[in-house]
């Protein structure tokens, strides 16, 4: 919860692409998402999302308020037993589809352990719905403000507030900066106990940016002044979710606290030095999680087997031997189209293919990085190599964009979820990286199939 040419008109870019065909659709693999894992993106179908949600009943909805909420998250099922959260828009918030579709699709790029995933969206006639990973235990408003078994540990709410500023460092280094209503509502916690930043808030509740739900008293001040979500009022917000986490309770930012702050950051201090290393979900009080499989049911090829063992040497000589065969019947370009560009942005996939072989992984990056920003020419392969070229220089974020734009431009493409898995694996996203390396073997197997 993502191609080919013929001549006459230039080639789309891969942007250009990217917008046309989307991201596959969700039936494509018993009404999951595309890859069944984090880094997959998927356009649902409304009877998807009815089917998941029991036709979005009111037993199913988990957000706050209910029903009164002016927008509801329902909790679902998707026909591959995985839960999923949806939220529904009201109707008017986004009347234009395809600027909602977009939205969705700029924030479904962002992938982090910290996030609750967006792994999908819905425009189908009026109705706009967003689709993230389902975190089951409940939000820190609910493990502050109304528990029932436990007060938060002090070296809970010390992870909370960690996890959740790395989380927001993530959304603003990758270029989404604003966060909307940020409160301990938004802050979810996973099934292992481990706190995560709802992505619902890294999208706009309307079109306008105007509707914010929180209470006035904890509204940043520069929300009041024009109206608008500002990154000094992202900061201002967190500082709310700060002091929620010290005095364990919803307290007005304007209330004086001074008389406590002293006592609780010494005992905060110290609880954290003990409870450092102790799991999320002890401290919850949650059941420990079922282990997830470590390896897919599905049996792995020599690229998928170096794959699951994060064996970047054996990547790179099965890349350097595949050299760019699957890219066949991706580009024909017209003669008109053989300009002095086109021969330097060759010269430069070339070059980046010799630094490549010769394992210059800073020169190729740079070479491949003016290959694609030309845009021209599109190569899943170039995309492949560049995003193993970022595993070499440990930038793991990078190298999943690269082959999620692969996966992109040939969505049926083994290699291109393979790399997303290794990148996943670097990232801690282990399960994510077991449910994509079992997705690549599926092709794989299918694609053998099909030659017999």
């Amino acid at each position: 919860m993502g191609c080919c040419f013929s001549k006459g008109p230039p080639p789309l870019t891969a942007e250009k692409q990217h917008q046309q065909h989307g991201y596959r659709r969700s039936s494509s693999v018993n009404g999951a998402s595309s890859t069944g894992a984090a880094a997959g993106f998927t356009e649902f179908s409304l009877s998807e999302l009815k089917s998941a949600t029991n036709n979005f009943s009111s037993d199913n909805i988990v957000s706050e308020s209910g029903e009164k909420a002016p927008n509801v998250v329902y909790k679902g099922r998707l026909e591959n037993r995985r839960w999923i959260a949806v939220k529904k828009f009201t109707k008017m918030a986004w009347p234009d589809p395809k600027q909602f579709a977009e939205e969705a699709k700029e924030v479904g790029k962002l992938r982090h352990k910290r996030v609750a995933n967006l792994i999908g969206y819905c425009c189908d006639g009026d109705e706009r719905l967003l689709v993230a990973e389902f975190m089951p235990n409940e939000t820190l408003a609910k493990h502050l403000f109304h528990w029932e078994n436990q007060t938060l540990q002090w070296a809970m709410r010390l992870r909370v507030a960690l996890y959740i500023a790395e989380a927001l460092d993530y959304c603003t280094t990758e270029g989404r900066p604003l966060y909307h209503d940020l409160n301990a509502y938004r802050v979810l916690f996973d099934e292992n106990g481990d706190p995560r930043l709802s992505c619902f808030g890294l999208m706009k509740n309307s079109r306008d940016g105007k509707s914010y739900s929180t209470n006035l008293a904890y509204t940043p001040p520069e929300y009041l002044r024009n109206g608008r979500v500002t990154q000094e009022s992202v900061v201002f917000s967190f500082g709310t979710v700060l002091l929620d986490l010290l005095s364990g309770k919803h307290i007005p930012p304007s209330h004086d606290l001074n008389s406590i702050l002293v006592e609780l950051m010494i005992y905060y201090t110290i609880s954290s030095l003990y409870y450092a290393k102790v799991p999320s979900y002890v401290m919850l009080g949650v059941p420990k999680p079922e282990e997830a499989p470590s390896t897919p049911p599905h049996p792995l090829s020599p690229m998928g087997d170096a794959c699951s063992r994060m064996d970047l040497t054996a990547i790179h000589q099965f890349l350097v031997m595949q050299h760019y065969k699957d890219d066949e019947g991706t580009n024909e370009l017209s003669f008109q189209e053989w300009t002095q560009q086109m021969r330097d942005m060759l010269d430069a996939r070339k070059r980046g293919d010799l630094a490549f072989r010769d394992k210059e992984f800073k020169t190729a990056i740079d070479c491949y990085s003016q290959f694609i920003d030309v845009g021209t020419m599109i190569s899943p392969t170039v995309h492949a190599r560049r995003s193993l070229c970022y595993l070499m220089c440990d930038q793991p974020d990078a190298a999943l964009r690269d082959a999620m734009q692969a996966q992109c431009i040939y969505p049926d493409w083994s290699t291109a979820f393979y790399m997303q898995a290794v990148a996943l694996a670097k990232l801690d996203m282990h399960k994510d990286a077991a449910d994509m390396l079992n997705e690549a073997a599926m092709l794989e197997e299918k694609k053998q199939r099909g030659k017999v």
